[in-house]
């Protein structure tokens, strides 16, 4: 699939291998908004800012084909949370994207991220020199761990971090290293534009949300 940047060095990537405990009937990701499935929405707005895109999903990979989109399960036992996301990723970019540098993430049930949130990423990234750099999204006084960008170099220490350690926060993490955090402003009408969909009632108000959405 063509997306709207060839930036080689940085890969995106929509983590939707959580379980989706409080949303009842289909899973999560393919629930449908404004007649898309939610994870269809999120890949068309992450390719129009990012060359290159896989989807971290696990079980039968054949449900997501129609997204034309590689699928890389979790590559640690135990769903993991985010990071085992994180690190499915930059395995798969390891092996099959060697130019990568970087792995640029958002969540696989957040329909309204903002239109310019790799270009910030990505700007917030060059401003540093330590190669242990981690930036994160915030949004009105909020932290959104899933929305980062992840150096391939922490690769072989994140996995430590979840086999050896057993650990699974996010902060935890990202605190060891050059933490970064992005600030990006609400929406004119004060809502967030990192609102995620968790339960029905979030699905009906995401549908009222579609045509406020830049």
């Amino acid at each position: 699939m063509e997306t709207g940047s060839n930036d080689a060095t940085i890969a995106g990537a929509i983590l939707a291998g959580g379980l989706s405990r409080r949303m009842e009937g289909p899973e999560k990701t393919l629930l449908e908004l404004d007649g898309q499935p939610l994870v269809q929405r999120i890949r068309d707005r992450l390719a129009d800012q990012c060359g290159g895109i896989i989807l971290n999903a696990n079980g039968d990979p054949a449900r997501f084909a129609f997204l034309g989109l590689p699928v890389q399960g979790d590559t640690v036992e135990g769903f993991a949370g985010p990071l085992a996301g994180v690190l499915a990723a930059m395995d798969w970019c390891a092996e099959n994207r060697p130019s990568a540098t970087h792995v640029l993430t958002v969540a696989g049930d957040t329909p309204f991220f903002p239109a310019d949130y790799a270009a910030r990423m990505k700007t917030a990234l060059a401003a540093e020199d330590d190669p242990e750099t981690v930036c994160l999204a915030y949004s009105g006084g909020n932290r959104h761990p899933t929305f980062g960008i992840w150096p391939l170099c922490l690769r072989a220490a994140l996995r430590r971090f979840l086999v050896e350690e057993g650990e699974r926060k996010v902060m935890l993490f990202a605190g060891r290293y050059n933490l970064v955090k992005v600030e990006f402003p609400l929406a004119e009408d004060g809502s967030d534009p990192f609102f995620n969909i968790n339960t029905p009632q979030d699905l009906e108000q995401a549908a009222g949300m579609t045509g406020k959405a830049g």
